[in-house]
């Protein structure tokens, strides 16, 4: 007569007599103290002593006696436990870590406009000081100056002592720097260059601190959600610059803008350091259960803070990977693109379709909210991809893949637009499909390397800022030279191409070992 243990319910029959190296397992099971209430981490059984060991694991140990046995539980209830701890649309719209990321959002949007707004003004200081094109490209470049020399060094600052405090210095340093524009404006050119060089030192942490803080915050299966609506800030924190700040100038001066976008960045630094936590586990404000989620999902993918990163990481061994590479030369492209239709599409509008200056910044700004929109639904798209099975390096690839030949194809029809409408059309579009490059390349720094991951982005961000002046001060020079932007932007269309080609060769979702010495 065979007998068993039954769990499912609340009863268990007595077991067989077993040899004696089993008794002491099955002791805990039918101990009168112990504890069958669910624990907030799937299949765990809770002892008196505090401790806990996997039920899976327990089950899986076969123990015969006569026809006696153990078997492991069937696999389709752990899944089913699984689901269960997928929070609904309500529950994550309201929890902290959306909290926390709409913050993030909000400084990536004063991010964004504290650079735009010299797009605007640039057209009347242009005019006012008698700049030539190529001049006028110089002085806007000099935000990339400054932001040339901050990533990799914010980035060790991010690794070390983390996004929360790395980013309130951040925010603070460039708000002032944008108030101070003004100011250094009347007082000389030199200093004019010198603030927005400043500007770009401090803004150069912002994506690695937020990068940072998304990881902390939020399970792979979320992630590229959450990189989505930041950048969704940073998107329309640029289209508020373009279109509010003709209007400031018109109503207070040429640098009313800079004072108002300034002010409003010391505010967001008060609200950031007083609502919000570095990691979960520190949040006064936290739900059990949203805290039990996020650990729980944390345990079934790499730990975000594998070890204590070294004062110098090592630099060689990054840079001996190709899937560093990868990444590098992604946000190398995405930078390019990024600025140089940033810096220069007020001016296209202006001189090649001969609208002015508000009709210019809204042309401009019109494809920043469709971006803004488009980031959400691309990072939503591509986490139902993960959670629905698909690789996560097949992902990031897709969803790049759609953010560099999307743009590739839209500039060589912006570029032969005849009228500002259509032009704005195929801007738009181009900018829609460059969103997808969010959930691909950006999402990808910590999966490859999480205790690394501030370093390689800045890496990768330095480069993008190499690039990003190339390309600025570049499509000046050649529109002097050749006498049209069209075919800058031609070229700008194969890089994206060839850019595209690279990463998905050379990139992947899985964590690579960059702690083996180089041979």
């Amino acid at each position: 007569m065979s007998s068993a243990i039954i769990f499912g319910g609340a009863t268990a029959t007595k077991p067989p007599t077993l040899p004696k190296n089993h008794r002491t397992i099955l002791s805990n099971f039918h101990s009168p103290k112990l504890n069958l209430t669910r624990s907030p981490f799937p299949n765990k059984i809770q002892f008196p002593n505090g401790g806990s060991t996997s039920l899976r694991s327990l089950l899986r140990l076969r123990v015969s006696s006569n026809d006696a046995q153990f078997n492991s539980l069937p696999e389709n209830n752990h899944q089913h436990q699984q689901q269960q701890l997928q929070p609904s649309f309500t529950e994550f719209i309201t929890s902290e870590r959306v909290k926390v990321v709409a913050m993030l959002a909000l400084a990536l949007a004063l991010c964004n406009a504290d650079r735009v707004v010299m797009s605007v003004a640039i057209v009347p200081l242009s005019v006012a000081n008698g700049w030539t094109r190529a001049f006028s490209g110089i002085v806007q470049s000099s935000f990339l100056w400054g932001y040339l020399l901050s990533p990799i060094g914010g980035g060790m600052l991010v690794d070390n002592y983390g996004g929360k405090v790395v980013m309130a210095w951040g925010v603070a340093l460039w708000s002032l720097a944008t108030f101070l524009t003004p100011f250094a404006a009347e007082t000389s050119l030199l200093a004019l260059l010198a603030v927005r060089a400043l500007l770009g030192l401090a803004e150069g942490v912002a994506l690695p601190c937020m990068n940072n803080m998304v990881a902390r915050w939020f399970p792979q299966t979320e992630r590229a959600r959450a990189v989505g609506i930041s950048m969704a800030g940073f998107q329309l924190g640029c289209a508020i610059g373009l279109t509010l700040s003709p209007i400031l100038m018109s109503q207070g001066g040429i640098f009313g803008p800079f004072v108002i976008f300034g002010l409003s960045g010391f505010l967001w630094v008060l609200v950031w350091l007083s609502a919000t936590s570095s990691t979960p586990d520190r949040s006064p404000q936290i739900s059990k259960y949203e805290l039990e989620y996020i650990l729980n999902k944390r345990q079934t993918s790499f730990p975000v803070e594998a070890k204590k990163v070294n004062v110098v990481p090592p630099f060689r061994r990054l840079l001996s990977k190709m899937p560093t590479w990868s990444l590098i030369a992604a946000n190398a492209m995405h930078s390019w693109g990024f600025f140089v239709v940033l810096s220069w599409m007020p001016i296209y509008f202006n001189s090649v379709y001969h609208v002015d200056l508000r009709q210019a910044a809204w042309f401009s700004a019109v494809p920043w909210v469709v971006m803004a929109i488009m980031n959400y639904l691309a990072g939503f798209w591509s986490d139902m991809m993960i959670q629905s099975g698909t690789s996560v390096t097949l992902t990031r690839k897709i969803m790049q893949s759609i953010g560099f030949v999307g743009p590739g194809v839209s500039l060589i029809g912006l570029a032969t637009a005849r009228n500002p409408s259509v032009a704005s059309a195929w801007l738009t579009l181009a900018f829609g499909l460059k969103s997808f490059g969010h959930s691909g390349f950006l999402v990808n720094f910590q999966e490859i390397a999480p205790q690394y991951s501030g370093v390689i982005h800045g890496m990768a961000n330095t480069a993008g800022t190499l690039a990003a002046i190339i390309g600025t001060v570049g499509a000046g020079f050649f529109v002097e030279l050749v006498g049209s932007f069209r075919g800058f932007l031609l070229l700008t269309s194969v890089l994206y191409f060839l850019a595209a080609l690279f990463y998905c060769l050379y990139s992947t979702g899985e964590r690579v070992n960059f702690d083996d010495p180089v041979g």
